[in-house]
């Protein structure tokens, strides 16, 4: 039987171990969604972000940028021009956190084979499930060329 942890606080939060830490901070719904479109695309601004979850609404929206914001895994950064323009991108913190994303994806797409796969009901071109196939990590994440890129 695991030995029960001390409860601890971070930052507002309450946790026993940082498993628990980990999912309060990037859990939800829409969190690991908008840290995963991140990773793939480099820098996103907020319309390209709704136009790609187009279920979520601008406050949910707007509330979870603003909470991985705060917990330090996106970048924020506003450009003084009219209109004004806001792009997200990952922090490194936010980075880290790409492998296991890729891993919930790859799993998902597994999960969906198994399943007997899923009808298609909107337009649009179905992300492919073999994981060499998906769009893994930008390049502009990736410090000189000494790296490959992840597919994921």
């Amino acid at each position: 039987m695991p030995k029960q942890c001390a409860t601890k606080e971070l930052n507002g939060r309450t946790y026993r171990c940082f498993f628990e830490l980990a999912l309060t901070v990037m859990g939800g719904k829409w969190k690991p969604i908008v840290l995963y479109h991140l990773g793939q695309t480099g820098v996103q601004r907020y319309s390209e972000l709704k136009r790609n979850m187009s279920e979520v609404t601008d406050r949910m929206l707007t509330r979870q940028l603003r909470e991985l914001e705060a917990d330090g895994l996106i970048h924020r950064e506003v450009f003084r021009q009219v209109p004004p323009r806001v792009e997200y991108s990952l922090t490194p913190q936010g980075l880290g956190l790409f492998p296991i994303l890729v891993t919930m994806r790859d799993w998902g797409a597994g999960y969906e084979a198994a399943m007997g796969g899923a009808e298609i009901i909107t337009g649009g071109i179905p992300e492919p499930a073999d994981p060499a196939k998906a769009e893994g990590l930008h390049p502009r994440y990736f410090d000189g060329a000494k790296q490959e890129v992840p597919n994921g």
